[in-house]
């Protein structure tokens, strides 16, 4: 397994902008029996807005961020922030070339999201996705997926 995970080449921000489905993820603590999870992005001036949701206890939460562009990346690095001074790592590892899904990171491998443009994926795209995953060195047995009702 190489030191960092390897990215796109160029992700076009215009079209990688707007509304993501999340299909599975790793667990993690603020998406804990989490469904319905959608992620927007908003282009602004100097960063990208960032909105995620998500509905628990039949309720819609959400919280909002900023992206920063990883200079000299292609665009396919970006420094997220939610919570004050602390930034993830956001890696774009993964793209459909018409932009109707996309595969998420961070460089240690820690983190790991399903993106798709509907709610639901096509099962055959799905597994393509999930064997080029294992191929890079992921626990596909960690993956939650996410329920989109």
């Amino acid at each position: 397994m190489a030191n960092e995970v390897q990215t796109v080449e160029f992700v076009d921000l215009e079209k990688y902008s707007g509304i993501w489905y999340e299909i599975a993820r790793y667990p993690k603590w603020f998406e804990k029996k989490m469904t319905n999870v959608i992620a927007e992005y908003i282009p602004e001036k100097d960063y990208i807005k960032v909105i995620n949701s998500g509905v628990r206890s039949g309720e819609r939460r959400r919280v909002e961020g900023k992206a920063y562009v990883v200079e000299n990346t292609g665009n396919a690095v970006l420094k997220v922030s939610f919570f004050g001074p602390f930034k993830g790592d956001y890696r774009i590892i993964d793209l459909e070339p018409d932009y109707k899904w996309a595969v998420v990171s961070d460089k240690k491998m820690k983190s790991l999201w399903i993106l798709s443009r509907t709610a639901q994926l096509d099962q055959n795209i799905l597994k393509a996705i999930l064997e080029r995953l294992s191929q890079k060195g992921y626990d596909l047995q960690k993956l939650e997926f996410t329920n989109q009702s």
